[in-house]
């Protein structure tokens, strides 16, 4: 399957949308319109997804995927310090870009990367297996198809599933299918290959909480997470669930123009 590795739209400051695991860039479509208003919008398929770049031939580490990541956006010619938005996994590589001195600001939306003890990581790998065995049976996507069952089988992607389109729905799945970075991940996550905490934040950043997320909820994952970044900023979103995106597009806008644009004109 042949599909876009990246979009890019409007104009202002440089915005980067980094999206969560087994997706791609086009998790972002709901909150184009309001972004592209005030910022130049990259949306990027991340390394390891359908369309993007491979992931390096080694084990895997966030590390190398950033490794990629960077190298991509230095093909595309991506200003090298954007805002960065990411959600999920892309969360995660948004703070390793802000790490790196390659952010401006950064806005983490339900971001990926810490657990407190065994027992939460573990949940959260089976999680992301069964979530990935359930959507490879081909009746699960027949159903999902259906918009009253749409909402209760896609509850850990979000808390409105019943507002994807069947296309979007489409989407979802052909993305999962074509992910190749799933497995390597899950295989090598270890309590030593959580995020690295932060002595200092390196630009503004903004974690932004779904309050309703099932997959990566803020009671296991947030406390770590913010004792990683201890300067960050906290906000809880309400009524969306862990790709907020579909869910409340104009609340998810809004808190990233809230951030971004506050840093553009101070």
């Amino acid at each position: 399957m042949t599909v876009e590795s990246f979009y890019r739209g409007g104009a202002g400051p440089p915005l980067l949308l980094l999206h969560g695991m087994t997706s791609s860039w086009r998790a972002w479509k709901p909150l184009l319109p309001m972004l592209e208003q005030h910022h130049e919008v990259w949306a990027v398929t991340m390394p390891g997804h359908l369309g993007g770049p491979e992931l390096p031939d080694e084990p895997f580490a966030i590390e190398s995927m950033v490794d990629a990541l960077v190298a991509r956006l230095d093909e595309l010619g991506v200003d090298r310090a954007p805002h960065v938005v990411g959600n999920s996994l892309g969360g995660w590589a948004a703070l390793e870009l802000a790490r790196r001195g390659r952010a401006r600001s950064v806005v983490a939306l339900s971001p990926a990367g810490a657990w407190a003890v065994p027992a939460d990581l573990y949940r959260l790998l089976a999680t992301f297996r069964v979530g990935a065995l359930m959507a490879g049976w081909a009746p699960v996507r027949l159903l999902a198809s259906c918009r009253p069952l749409r909402r209760l089988l896609l509850r850990t992607v979000s808390e409105h599933a019943d507002r994807y389109s069947s296309k979007d729905v489409d989407v979802l799945f052909d993305d999962l299918a074509g992910c190749a970075a799933l497995e390597p991940l899950l295989s090598a996550a270890s309590m030593d290959t959580m995020i690295a905490p932060f002595e200092d934040a390196p630009c503004p950043i903004r974690i932004a909480w779904s309050g309703e997320d099932r997959t990566i909820p803020y009671r296991r994952y947030g406390p770590p997470m913010m004792d990683a970044v201890p300067d960050a900023d906290l906000v809880v979103l309400p009524g969306v669930g862990h790709v907020p995106m579909v869910d409340n597009p104009a609340l998810v806008a809004w808190t990233i123009l809230q951030h971004t644009r506050y840093e553009v004109t101070s």
